[in-house]
């Protein structure tokens, strides 16, 4: 149970007391520090990486169809999400797409942690059929005969192989697809599928090196928080009303929501079984309960034979909690942008924030597995006051213009930015 810092009848002022100041303090973007390592991407703060990356991240030739992009889903206007209930690209996906902003702190990917690194949940969309739709065949093939990617794969990671001979690397070819694709790798032989893998794992470790400079700007919170710090009562009462510090107080009181959404980037990293209904037509999704399974398993894990990392740094993956209290546990998101990343929930399930707060102040019982929610028993004017302090939590991406755009084919990226 979340501990609540209010007493019963306590004046909701402006004042703060030491142990709350202290709370405000880790909830801080000031404390959030620069991305943690990924030691199971060489190139993962590489800045030629990141150019390479970049260009990637807005071609529309990584599909199938010619048409979708990583930011047909991640759009940079709408701080990285879609705005839709669940994906849409070639067709539609089983869940709603989240923002990549901050997506480089969290040890897992996907609402249901099927993947442990930016780069191998970069993999997934592209041969998904429902995604990208396409086949690493197909995405090797535009790195070797684009004269802008060769020249930046292979200053990052060394020559390219020779895929003039198209009976050993024909045009389309995957274990993943249709049954052409899958016919022609079973028939390539082991040291040409190897070297193929090793195209695509590090086509997507460029595309995370971009990702990795998506991070979060201080938000009006966050002034408030600093404010709140430096006793400078003058801009503290400029920056909120008395809603938002009403707000506030219920977050980290009464709300329990530090209970799961704490730290700068307000949440825990962990998986949750929050009792919400499936979208209409679905059957409950049993989230990281297969989610364990499927990482644990996932090639390019980091455990697995693409990653760079050594076996020491995969404690993550080796201790991974598992068990079946995860039934229908789905990972927590951050709590910033959220009011430029709705609809909310997995599957989009919930319109807007007033939905989300009446959600947990009911807090169902769950459809599968076991919820962690209880009711809160919050005032129709409370729910009201936290949404008005979630609002300020919204921040454009601490990113320059530069990459939240598409860059023009071949240009060169100045590092440090």
């Amino acid at each position: 149970m979340a501990l609540s810092l209010l007493q019963p009848g306590a004046a909701l002022s402006a004042e703060w007391t030491a142990p709350e100041v202290d709370i405000l303090r880790s909830l801080w973007i000031g404390t959030l520090g620069p991305p943690p390592p990924d030691p199971t991407n060489a190139v993962a703060d590489d800045p030629d990486a990141a150019a390479m990356g970049h260009r990637l991240f807005f071609d529309t030739r990584l599909s199938r169809d010619g048409n979708i992009a990583c930011a047909t889903c991640h759009r940079p206007e709408l701080r990285f999400a879609d705005g839709l209930p669940k994906g849409v690209a070639i067709g539609m996906t089983k869940r709603n797409t989240p923002g990549i902003i901050g997506a480089a702190y969290s040890p897992w990917l996907y609402w249901d942690g099927r993947r442990d690194s930016l780069w191998s949940q970069a993999l997934s969309p592209l041969e998904d059929p429902n995604e990208h739709g396409g086949n690493r065949m197909q995405y090797v093939h535009i790195i070797a005969n684009d004269p802008g990617y060769r020249r930046s794969y292979e200053a990052l990671f060394g020559a390219l192989p020779d895929l003039s001979d198209a009976g050993r690397f024909p045009e389309d070819a995957s274990p993943l697809g249709n049954d052409t694709w899958a016919e022609n790798w079973r028939q390539m032989t082991d040291e040409d599928r190897e070297a193929v893998n090793r195209v695509f794992t590090n086509t997507a470790k460029a595309v995370a090196a971009y990702e990795r400079l998506l991070l979060p700007a201080p938000s009006r919170f966050d002034e408030y928080v600093a404010a709140v710090t430096e006793e400078n009562e003058e801009q503290k009462n400029a920056i909120f009303s008395d809603a938002e510090v009403a707000g506030l107080r219920l977050f980290l009181g009464g709300g329990n929501c530090t209970q799961c959404h704490n730290g700068p980037l307000l949440t825990n990293f962990e998986f949750h079984n929050t009792g919400v209904i499936s979208a209409p037509g679905d059957v409950p999704d049993k989230g990281r309960i297969v989610g364990v399974d499927q990482v644990r398993a996932d090639p390019f894990n980091c455990l697995g034979d693409y990653s760079d990392a050594a076996i020491e740094n995969c404690a993550e993956l080796r201790f991974v909690r598992a068990g079946t209290e995860l039934i229908g546990a789905m990972r927590t998101p951050s709590l910033r942008n959220l009011e430029n990343t709705g609809p909310y929930m997995h599957q989009g399930q919930l319109e807007t924030l007033a939905d989300v707060l009446a959600h947990y102040n009911a807090a169902p019982e769950a459809m599968i597995g076991h919820s962690d929610i209880e009711p809160l028993g919050l005032s129709d004017r409370e729910l009201e006051q936290l949404e008005a302090f979630l609002l300020t939590l919204a921040a454009p991406a601490a990113t320059s213009e530069r990459w939240l755009n598409p860059p023009a084919a071949d240009t060169p990226h100045p590092h440090g930015d």
